[in-house]
């Protein structure tokens, strides 16, 4: 075992009191803190699923696409309020557990939500909503675009 120098040692205590290495002890530290409170992947299995969704959007409208496999319909719950669009369910449990040993679980079940923001003037009546193979697409008419009006001013 190699005993470290004298100038190893200064340089080593230098940098435990430098700035930045403090900054970056700090930051660590707080993301070690938040992390203690967020679930792991492999404890979400009953509790909240993450639903992948894409935004896409064109002149006319916007269009969300989610993938919501082994749902049905029924399972989906889409409300507007606010100009925030939410898309939430739950995919329940089909596992018997009668006489199995199961060695490996990857499926997850639980409750879901994603809410998106979309611009002011969006009229709730004209967003549609169409389910197939697992994949719901919203689709949403772009409020028109208000014209700019001179005005005169009166003397």
């Amino acid at each position: 075992m190699t005993l470290p120098t004298l100038n190893q040692m200064r340089r080593s205590s230098r940098q435990e009191f430098h700035p930045l290495t403090l900054l970056q002890r700090e930051i660590d530290r707080l993301f070690d803190t938040v992390a203690q409170g967020v679930p792991s992947s492999s404890s979400l299995g009953t509790s909240q699923l993450m639903v992948n969704m894409d935004v896409a959007e064109t002149d006319k409208e916007i269009e969300l696409t989610a993938e919501l496999p082994g749902l049905d319909p029924k399972d989906v719950d889409i409300s507007f309020a606010g100009d925030v669009l939410t898309i939430k369910g739950e995919k329940k449990s089909e596992r018997e557990e009668k006489d199995k040993n199961y060695s490996l679980v990857e499926r997850s079940y639980g409750s879901f939500m994603r809410s998106v923001q979309l611009p002011a003037g969006v009229d709730p009546d004209s967003i549609k909503a169409s389910f197939d193979n697992g994949v719901l697409k919203v689709t949403v008419p772009k409020p028109a675009a208000s014209k700019a009006k001179k005005i005169a001013v009166n003397r």
